[in-house]
């Protein structure tokens, strides 16, 4: 029975689901952060009251909750937190939009940079990809949707993810089909 340890797969799984946990805490402190910009007090800020609902409803402590809000409305000082849209082309011609959330633009737009190039997509000037969506809520929808191969989709899936688990990243969107 040599390698079967109870304890070691506990330990491999609760890795796994701890590494999952800490990015979704980590974008919903950014989140967090950044609406609380506009007030920290929830009765006053519905946004900052959905983004804390939202972090509820993941389970995270109400430690971090409060020191993502105090960051934000600047009690804890530190870097500010800024929202940025970056844009892309990726496999097939699909365009591609980056939301995320920084305290160093520089940084982040050069490891975008980085992580397209490395899967084979091209970073875009502002505005050559936003005409393919339809912004409803602040939220892309395109207007446009562009067919790929399989092969395609399945590099640009590559692609998607590798943006996806960026710290930075809050949400990625295509319009491929």
């Amino acid at each position: 029975m040599a390698g079967h340890s109870k304890w070691a797969q506990i330990k491999r799984q609760k890795g796994v689901n701890d590494i999952k946990k800490s990015k979704v805490f980590s974008k919903y402190s950014k989140l967090i952060s950044l609406a609380a910009r506009k007030g920290a007090d929830l009765s006053m800020n519905p946004d900052l009251r959905t983004v804390v609902d939202k972090a509820k409803a993941e389970n995270m402590p109400m430690d971090n909750i409060q020191r993502a809000i105090d960051k934000g409305s600047g009690k804890l000082g530190g870097a500010a937190l800024e929202s940025v849209r970056y844009e892309a082309y990726g496999h097939g011609g699909a365009a591609i939009i980056i939301d995320s959330i920084t305290d160093n633009t520089n940084r982040t737009v050069s490891e975008i940079k980085h992580l397209l190039s490395q899967n084979g997509g091209k970073f875009a000037q502002q505005g050559s990809v936003l005409w393919a969506f339809n912004f409803t809520d602040g939220k892309p929808k395109p207007v446009t949707e562009v067919e790929i191969s399989e092969q395609d989709k399945e590099l640009l899936s590559a692609l998607t993810e590798a943006l996806e688990e960026h710290d930075d990243t809050q949400e990625v969107f295509t319009n491929a089909k």
